[in-house]
């Protein structure tokens, strides 16, 4: 039995959900929804206003209450849209982290799609199509391709139905100049997206989020109280320009009185819906389906996926493709990478008695070995202080903010000088993450040193600490001199760091005596 909690911070509500995941099966415990409209005075005046964030605090603290009685182990909360706008963040992390008892997550556009679509591929998997799944969300909307159950692309555009209202509807009902001015944006900020994947027919349209429901409930004639009955419903792209008419021409007050629209949706539907309808004229498709899913159904699925809450070292499938995607845009050599990661995990493997780092601290060890020479691509010349530029500037789907700096981190610091005051990279981490990245810096120096040559010389390597001092024997088919000779520079490091002495020996594939040792 695994339990994981989830909590998605949009820019118009904020959402719960404690699940319980075992057997390819989830159980939902407890689940909450408030509209916050955080996004309302970010669009208007670029940060969180004292009422939004006093209201939002107070929820977060109700829902948090109602999913600690659960023994959850693993929480993820995450902000979205609003939040990434807002000016005054750090207020908004102080108070949040604060009213959740764990740490909130600001996340980029792509990581949120990427959490849409693993939330919309677990609970309607459909490995033989190639979708369109569309979610307007308050502050954003995220398109997203899928085909035969892989993400293939995804972008977020800032077309929410808070953000959308806020700047182009002024009047109750809008103004038809109004409705013009809505429709060329949208066309103007899907017209990128069309270009690239239009050509393309899909086999289906999936829209997610609270628009999408109220959509496909007011033309369905499903009560809002029954929402999730409407879950995989059908809406023709003439029934949407229908509703969309109608929805356009009356007052909020009357909006509210249709089947499906609840009281609060019926004050941003117009901008949502428009949103919908558009992009289903671009792309010439005739319906959409709706699918309850959302951020917080992947967030579930993604802690499931990883373990979270278990001794969890490796990277995921899905981690594992991240780097090595950056790796390869950015040209580093496939198989030293491949090495050094692999012997990365080794001594992260056979030093834990020494290190007692978390068991995720492993994760962000071969993250690092991936990417640590990406920054050969800017320039060889302190191509390190490159590799950390890039991967901190870069998306990351699938890691943490944090995790991302963490490795950023340990990128800058695999050569040369030792973490100082002056190094911002290093600065920037909490106590704990500047703890596991200095006790990870010599096991990624080793593991780099040991295959110096880049021609991938050793097999395996064994060790034990006994005596005050740590040995640790290399399993090699051929003459690997240049990596021992590189590896006793790297031992330096760690008698400086670990206050003990690294002895390192030679063994050839037969087990015959060491041929070399380097001892420090």
């Amino acid at each position: 039995m695994a339990r994981y909690a989830a909590v998605d911070i949009g820019s118009n509500s904020v959402r719960m959900m404690a699940a319980d995941v075992s057997g390819g099966k989830t159980q939902i415990l407890a689940q909450d929804r408030e509209v916050t409209r955080l996004g309302e005075s970010v669009f208007r005046e670029g940060v969180i206003s004292k009422v939004a964030l006093d209201f939002l605090c107070a929820t977060l603290a109700r829902m948090s209450a109602a999913y600690s009685r659960l023994d959850i182990p693993a929480v993820r909360a995450v902000a979205t849209s609003a939040v990434r706008d807002a000016g005054n963040q750090d207020e908004f992390i102080v108070r949040v982290n604060k009213a959740l008892g764990s740490n909130v997550e600001i996340i980029s556009g792509p990581e949120e799609a990427r959490l849409i679509h693993l939330g919309v591929e677990t609970q309607w998997p459909r490995p033989d199509e190639r979708t369109l799944i569309i979610d307007v969300g308050g502050g954003s909307a995220e398109l997203i391709v899928s085909h035969n159950g892989e993400l293939v692309d995804a972008v977020s555009k800032p077309l929410g139905a808070v953000r959308l209202t806020q700047v182009f509807l002024e009047n109750d009902p809008p103004k038809s100049e109004e409705l013009h001015r809505l429709h060329r944006y949208i066309d103007e900020k899907l017209l990128d997206f069309y270009r690239e994947h239009g050509n393309q027919p899909f086999d289906r349209v999936i829209a997610t989020s609270a628009t999408a429901a109220a959509i496909v409930c007011g033309v369905n004639e499903v009560p809002r109280a029954k929402r999730d009955a409407a879950d995989r419903l059908r809406a023709s792209t003439s029934q949407i320009q229908e509703l969309y008419e109608k929805l356009s021409s009356v007052t909020v007050a009357n909006r509210r009185k249709i089947a499906g629209i609840g009281p609060r949706r019926a004050e941003i539907v117009v901008a949502g819906s428009a949103v919908f309808l558009r992009a289903l004229e671009l792309f010439g498709h005739r319906s959409l389906y709706y699918c309850t899913a959302g951020v917080r159904d992947g967030i579930i699925a993604d802690l499931a996926r990883q373990g979270a809450g278990q001794e969890i070292t490796h990277l995921s499938q899905e981690q594992t493709a991240v780097v090595k995607g950056m790796a390869k845009r950015y040209g580093v050599a496939p198989k030293h990478a491949e090495v050094v990661a692999r012997l990365g995990r080794r001594l992260f493997d056979l030093l834990r008695p020494l290190h007692q780092l978390p068991p995720s601290a492993g994760k962000i060890l071969e993250a690092a070995a991936y990417l640590h020479d990406v920054g050969h691509f800017v320039s060889a010349t302190g191509h390190h202080k490159h590799s950390a530029y890039l991967v901190a500037n870069s998306d990351m789907p699938g890691f943490t903010g944090k995790e991302r700096l963490a490795i950023a981190a340990l990128c800058r610091f695999h050569r040369k000088s030792m973490p100082q005051t002056r190094h911002s990279h290093f600065q920037m981490l909490d106590n704990e993450l500047k703890r596991v990245v200095l006790n990870l810096i010599p096991l990624l120096r080793i593991a780099d040193s040991l295959d110096r040559g880049h021609e991938q010389k050793v097999i395996d390597i064994t060790g034990v600490a006994k005596n005050g001092s740590v040995t640790l024997q290399l399993q090699t088919e051929e003459d690997s001199g240049l990596e021992l000779w590189a590896a006793a520079a790297a031992a330096e490091i760690f008698q400086q760091v670990y206050s003990k002495p690294l002895r390192i020996e030679r063994t050839k594939m037969d087990g015959s005596k060491p041929a070399r040792v380097a001892k420090l």
